[in-house]
């Protein structure tokens, strides 16, 4: 049988455990994108099903039904809950169920449901995939203990993704849970990345003179306030959509547009002349591999053609989502370059 404990196959796993968290942003990003986010209004469960229904008439009461305790219908626009496992009659009993009362969201749309309800099986999927390398890792505890405990802290932050992403479902769609549910998710990444980079079997460090890791550090700070600020515009946008509805999209912004939106779209011109001053002088003075250096301009171009496009070009279908995506990608690349860069200096 192979032997699974490995720094080979322990870095295997944190790779997959770093795509599964971008996918994990992505289905989040598409969530979002299409208003599915109380497609299942329930946690963790979905309309009270392990699988959940694809037809609104499956939330009807039906008479002579097994139901289980947890299982959910609407009666008069609203949810009900079983009580208990038991078997309907021909006709309604109020003594059966009870309200729910974590909200009053009782809309049941299938294409927002299985999106949701998709998004929630990538959850599990990642913490799983973090459960594995939590396991794997434990080759490392004599030796390396804070491989271990790191990797645990991951699998641990993984849970606590859970328990917001019930209490975003509970407070149907609270914004600022939903800021907080994407920093940690982030938060994930850097140390998953963090952890894939202490693992490596040569050095690929970064020479480097001075404090020049800091100013990349820098640059993360800065560009985590940036996608702050822009979780901050898209609650105000969601209030927009509240208010006009999806079809009026040139109106979100164009009258009164929010503080936080001036300085968002401000600030994004001093983060991109920061970072083109960073990869110059990386790539040029230093010589560092352009590889990642150039994958991170490319990013940022892209990153500020969404979020021209969606100012002048009334949100393009996807403009929104992918834009969050590259934000997130974009701190994945420039952490992942802090790694490299840190506690190594130029040697002339």
């Amino acid at each position: 049988m192979k032997n699974i404990f490995t720094e080979k196959t322990y870095r295997k796993w944190l790779r997959l455990s770093i795509v599964v968290i971008y996918l994990i942003i992505v289905a989040g990003a598409v969530v979002r994108m299409t208003g599915s986010g109380m497609g299942c209004p329930d946690w963790p469960k979905c309309f009270g099903y392990l699988i959940p229904p694809t037809e609104r008439a499956q939330l009807d009461f039906q008479p002579l039904t097994s139901y289980e305790e947890g299982m959910v219908i609407i009666v008069d626009e609203s949810l009900r809950v079983a009580k208990k496992d038991f078997t309907s009659s021909n006709s309604y009993n109020a003594d059966n169920w009870e309200p729910y009362t974590k909200h009053d969201y009782s809309i049941f749309n299938k294409y927002h449901t299985w999106t949701e309800y998709i998004n929630r099986l990538i959850g599990a999927l990642g913490g799983l995939v973090v459960l594995i390398a939590t396991i794997i890792s434990f080759q490392f505890f004599r030796k390396k203990k804070y491989i271990t405990i790191l990797t645990a802290v991951a699998l641990l932050a993984m849970l606590v993704q859970a328990v917001i992403g019930k209490i975003v479902v509970d407070t149907n769609l609270s914004p600022l849970l939903i800021t907080i549910h994407m920093i940690v998710a982030l938060l994930i990444v850097g140390l998953l990345i963090y952890l894939l980079h202490e693992v490596q079997p040569v050095d690929n460090r970064y020479a480097h003179k001075g404090k020049w890791h800091q100013f990349a550090l820098v640059l993360i700070v800065l560009t985590l306030i940036q996608v702050a600020l822009g979780t901050q515009v898209r609650q105000y946008i969601d209030h927009q959509i509240d208010i006009f509805g999806y079809p009026v999209k040139s109106t979100w912004l164009e009258n009164n547009a929010p503080l936080v939106f001036l300085i968002h779209r401000s600030y994004s011109i001093l983060l991109v002349l920061l970072h083109g001053y960073f990869i110059y002088k990386a790539v040029r003075f230093y010589q560092h591999p352009r590889n990642y250096y150039y994958w991170l301009a490319v990013l940022f171009i892209l990153t500020i053609i969404g979020g021209v496009l969606m100012n002048y070009v009334d949100f393009p279908f996807g403009s929104q989502a992918s834009h969050l995506v590259l934000a997130s990608i974009i701190l994945g690349v420039q952490f992942y370059l802090w790694m490299r860069l840190r506690t190594v200096h130029y040697r002339s």
